[in-house]
């Protein structure tokens, strides 16, 4: 026999499942609501803002900003620096718009852009033309910083290399200089670089690539490699350089 319990539990199951079936129904036989459009924006009829011409005082310049710069110049290229005054500072003027000055109270040459100035680079091209003549550089090697953008200034010294004193820097240098400058010009030719051995100090000019190729050659001779290991390794260094050249 069954008791009152067990039917008052499947009593409770019937209901659940007629629950369910009935959700069922209910998620099945809805059917999809419609989406009713929007109503037009009332600011759309309305027309565009209208606003007042700006005055030519708040309107962007397109003039370049007025920039200044000072470069030191050494005491042993004072001279130079008077005797060669008007072709150093004629292609500042004529190629790039600059306004120069040289002050020898300072002993410096000044300059800023003006008007003329095209370029925004133009400043630091006229820097660095003046720091090469101020290095050592010739005029016309000089010149081409302002004409070319891939020329750049590089310096070290021989002691970065490696620690020397006494003789041993002093056969050092004479490795690097040669036989009445033959290494440097050799060095100079193969890789399209000018050198300025000052003492200690050596101030290279060229692209970036040929930069580090004159630099590994004196590199090499400071550590003491002979000559003639050098000017081998520097032929072929040339006929590479001469190769992409064509």
């Amino acid at each position: 026999m069954r008791n009152r319990d067990d039917e008052d539990e499947e009593d409770e199951e019937d209901s659940q499942s007629e629950d369910d079936d009935g959700d069922d129904q209910i998620m099945i036989d809805v059917a999809p609501t419609t989406i009713l459009e929007s109503d037009p924006n009332p600011l759309d009829d309305q027309p565009p803002p209208m606003f007042a011409p700006l005055d030519e005082s708040a309107a962007p310049s397109s003039k370049l900003k007025t920039e200044t710069r000072s470069i030191p110049i050494p005491p042993h290229r004072m001279s130079p620096l008077r005797k060669e005054w008007v072709n150093i500072f004629t292609p500042l003027t004529e190629l790039l718009g600059l306004q120069v000055r040289m002050n020898p109270s300072r002993k410096s040459v000044e300059m800023r852009t003006s008007k003329y100035t095209k370029e925004v680079g133009a400043i630091q091209k006229g820097a660095d033309y003046v720091r090469a003549f101020a290095l050592g550089f010739k005029i016309p090697d000089a010149i081409a910083l302002l004409r070319m953008d891939d020329l750049y200034l590089d310096s070290f010294e021989i002691k970065d290399v490696k620690a020397l004193h006494g003789d041993h820097l002093a056969r050092a240098i004479g490795r690097i200089a040669g036989h009445q400058g033959k290494t440097r010009f050799t060095i100079e030719n193969a890789t399209r670089t000018r050198m300025i051995l000052a003492d200690t100090k050596i101030h290279i000019m060229g692209s970036f690539q040929n930069i580090k190729l004159a630099k590994d050659a004196i590199v090499n001779l400071i550590l003491g490699s002979p000559p003639g290991k050098v000017y081998a390794a520097l032929r072929t260094v040339s006929a590479r350089l001469k190769q992409r050249a064509i």
